[in-house]
């Protein structure tokens, strides 16, 4: 419970995150100072994770404009692009990453219910869930328990609500310590006539306020997120919201059914920042004033004051802005599905946004203040000292493995490698029969009901490669995105992200979070994806250090016709087996180099735009075509892990012979210095088996198809070689690889499982 305090004093504007010069600004555009209640109103609208403060000039970097885009980023609560036929799909990604740190279950519960609603109050009926997560060590406890907490929530609200969760992403790294990282993405549908906006207008018109009552859980979630993780962050476990699916579940359907008719105006979630961001930002949309009593707000608490009231960010609440006249509507609806619809306030002429407590006046704010006119900060920025040593790689002082078998068995076993089966088994990703590609594939592909279109989705980020080269780094997580949509045989379309990196006021960093935007903006460019919106999430760090810079790139796709789609497994006996793409001399920043090595160093690879468009190109061609029988894009592990789980697929597996080893090694290639310079050089063994050179893919075919893949790989200008024949059940490499696919198989499938079964009853 909180209590209002006399008199505002330096201490408690501190408290708030609200700084000398702030303050001032406030007084300012008050004409006066604030009160208790509007200082927590500016505290959270001005908190990074609602106003941007720190990361809006850098943001204006990413390409916002497409011919296909009907809401743009920023303008509304998710983007929407166009993809024919009348309709559109709306997506967007977001953080949960502090709330989860401290209460893994509801953390991301909640994580998932509020991206949910970012979709729905567009007029979007979700369709499917994505993740993409990032925990330190499985061979500690505490990321264990974690790990097990965080995918129970998800699994717990996805499956209750009746969303799919149909893919995502896992990694583990000792950098995510104590801050794992939590990004949900949602997607839904909505016919283009019928998009929603989260704006107040019509003078005279009612707000509402419906869904669940409001409680004191969540309060001051959104300053909560933007300050790091402590010691003593346990103790702002009442910072975490509490969800209920089957309420959410309630509250989508009749929001849908309300826009279906004339009665709605505007609708808004209460996200961060609760009633407070709610009204104020539809308010600004609508260039409106809007006055409210919270007297009239549902609530499930005694004794609240109008502090706790605006700030709470109890979960299943929404801000409906009704037309004059047709309030009987939205209440016989929200009174069929059991939900408050209580007409807190009006829109009003002017600017200013009023907060009544009966009839006393505990809020007056310019609406814009809030909303969009916060302040905005340029922080200093350095590059990084340790990135000197850390880019330096002498490939002559690196050995070559004694056995490549026991390599490869390393890098199947590792978790971030590894089967992610323990994970999205236990989340529903077949409710609503729609899902085409379960989890495990390249992209995940789900069809618009009705139609023969699929939308394709991947979410994708190596964080060690930004780490070490932040511009590189953010250009691959944007290529890499787009090169497993396209592997599906998927045309990409627009990208949403969510930026994670840790304390914006380091100067390192911020260079860090700038270069990897710079990048991500060259790569969004050339391959005319725009970015839709997302999240940033700064001060992402613990007791032992910032998080690898982890810049989440969602990629939607679309499939003109689903029967058009690629899988990312080898099917058949006698299909052929081609490499797409030269291989380099580049195993700096990869798994093999951090596994068998021991080293997080060296130069990513290097990421040649026009070569990766082509690749891109070439796929969606060959799927259209339905040539390809499989396809399947080179990362982590490179080659020899690709064909691995190439083999291992999501059944009882097939074997592959690679004997054409000579026929790569045979072609003029490239190595990477230290500095970054290139010289032709004898491609290393390592290299060829385990580097993760870009702009590469395994696809199989048929052998009548055989000439059409060359003919193709030739008019797109991209190198293909033919190394090999689907078949039997051992993966055989050259002379360095021979493995039983079964054996494969149950390490690969097994490496998480052994890990979390070492949870104790301390543990859970």
């Amino acid at each position: 419970m909180v209590q209002a305090p006399d008199r505002i004093t330096p201490e408690i504007i501190a408290a708030h995150g609200i700084t000398p010069e702030e303050y001032d600004r406030i007084v300012k555009i008050l004409g006066r100072e604030p009160n208790f209640t509007e200082l927590g109103i500016f505290s959270v609208m001005w908190s990074e994770h609602c106003s941007y403060k720190n990361s809006k000039p850098i943001l204006k970097l990413f390409p916002t404009e497409g011919p296909n885009l009907l809401v743009r980023a920023g303008e509304e609560n998710a983007g929407i692009v166009d993809v024919g036929d009348g309709l559109a799909i709306c997506f967007k990604i977001e953080s949960h990453n502090h709330p989860s740190a401290v209460e893994p279950f509801q953390g991301a519960a909640t994580g998932v219910g509020g991206i949910l609603r970012d979709i729905f109050t567009m007029g979007a009926r979700p369709i499917l869930l994505m993740d993409s997560l990032r925990f330190g060590s499985l061979e500690n406890a505490q990321t264990r328990r974690l790990l097990q907490g965080v995918v129970a929530g998800i699994a717990h609200y996805g499956n209750c609500i009746g969303v799919p969760t149909i893919g995502g992403e896992v990694y583990f790294d000792e950098s995510y310590e104590g801050n794992p990282l939590v990004n949900a993405m949602c997607l839904g549908i909505v016919s283009k006539d019928g998009i929603i906006k989260g704006k107040a207008s019509g003078v005279g018109n009612p707000v509402y306020y419906v869904g669940a009552a409001t409680g004191r859980d969540g309060l001051g979630g959104a300053a909560f997120a933007s300050r790091e993780l402590t010691e003593e962050s346990h103790e702002d476990r009442p910072a975490v919201q509490v969800g209920d699916p089957f309420m959410e579940k309630l509250l989508l359907e009749a929001c849908l059914e309300l826009l279906k008719t004339d009665a709605l105006v505007g609708m808004q979630d209460m996200g961060a920042a609760g009633l407070t961001c709610s009204t104020c930002e539809t308010a600004s949309r609508g260039s409106a004033g809007i006055e409210i009593d919270i007297t009239k707000v549902p609530r499930r608490e005694t004794a609240m004051i109008p502090y706790e009231v605006m700030l709470s960010e109890s979960q299943e609440r929404m801000l409906i802005i009704a037309k004059k006249g047709k309030e009987h509507i939205v209440e016989r609806i929200f009174e069929k599905w059991d939900l408050h619809a209580e007409k807190i306030g009006e829109v009003q002429e002017g600017h200013l946004m009023r907060v009544y407590d009966g009839p006393e006046l505990v809020a007056e704010i310019p609406a814009k203040a809030l909303a969009d006119e916060g302040p905005i900060y340029r922080r200093e920025e350095n590059k990084p000292a340790y990135l000197t040593e850390a880019q330096h790689l002498d490939l002559r002082k690196i050995s070559l493995p004694k056995d490549f078998n026991a390599v490869l068995k390393k890098m199947l076993d590792h978790p971030s490698i590894a089967s992610k089966g323990w994970v999205y088994t236990q989340y529903d990703h077949m409710v609503r029969t729609d899902t085409v590609f379960y989890p495990g594939h390249d992209a995940s592909l789900i069809r618009i009901k009705g139609t023969q279109k699929g939308i394709a989705v991947s979410t994708d980020c190596n964080s060690l490669y930004c780490y070490l080269d932040p511009f590189e780094g953010g250009k691959i997580a944007v290529a890499e995105s787009a090169r497993n949509v396209a592997a599906s045989g998927a045309r990409p379309l627009a990208i949403t992200n969510c930026l994670n990196f840790g304390n914006p006021m380091t100067p390192d960093i911020f260079w860090q979070f700038h270069q990897c935007v710079e990048g991500m903006s060259t790569a969004c460019r050339f391959f005319q994806t725009p970015v839709t919106g997302g999240n940033v999430s700064f001060y992402n760090e613990s007791p032992m250090g910032a998080i690898q810079p982890t810049p989440t790139v969602g990629m939607v796709g679309l499939l003109d016709d689903i029967d058009d789609r690629v899988p990312s497994f080898f099917k058949s006996e006698g299909d052929i087996i081609f490499l797409l793409g030269n291989t380099l001399n580049e195993i700096g920043a990869s798994h093999y180099l951090m596994l068998e090595h021991g080293l997080k160093k060296g130069l990513p690879p290097r990421l040649d735009l026009e070569r990766e468009k082509a690749l891109q190109m070439l796929m969606i061609e060959g799927a259209k075509a339905r040539c390809l029988v499989s396809c399947h894009d080179l990362s982590e592990g490179g080659l020899a892990v690709a064909l691995a789980e190439c083999c291992i697929g999501q059944g009882k597996g097939i074997g592959a012979n690679i004997e054409q080893i000579p026929l790569i090694l045979g072609a003029r290639h490239q190595k990477t210095n230290h500095a970054g310079s290139h010289h032709a050089a004898e491609l290393r063994m390592d290299a060829l088996y385990f580097g993760e050179t870009q702009s590469r893919a395994i696809v199989s075919v048929k052998p009548e198809h055989k000439e059409y893949l060359i003919k193709l790989a030739q008019k797109h200008s991209v190198p293909v070689f033919q190394i090999g024949v689907v078949g039997g059940q051992t993966l055989v490499i050259g002379d360095l690889i021979n493995l039983r696919v079964d054996e494969m198989a149950g390490i690969y499938q097994t490496a998480i499982p052994r890990r979390m079964s070492k949870i104790s009853s301390r543990d859970a």
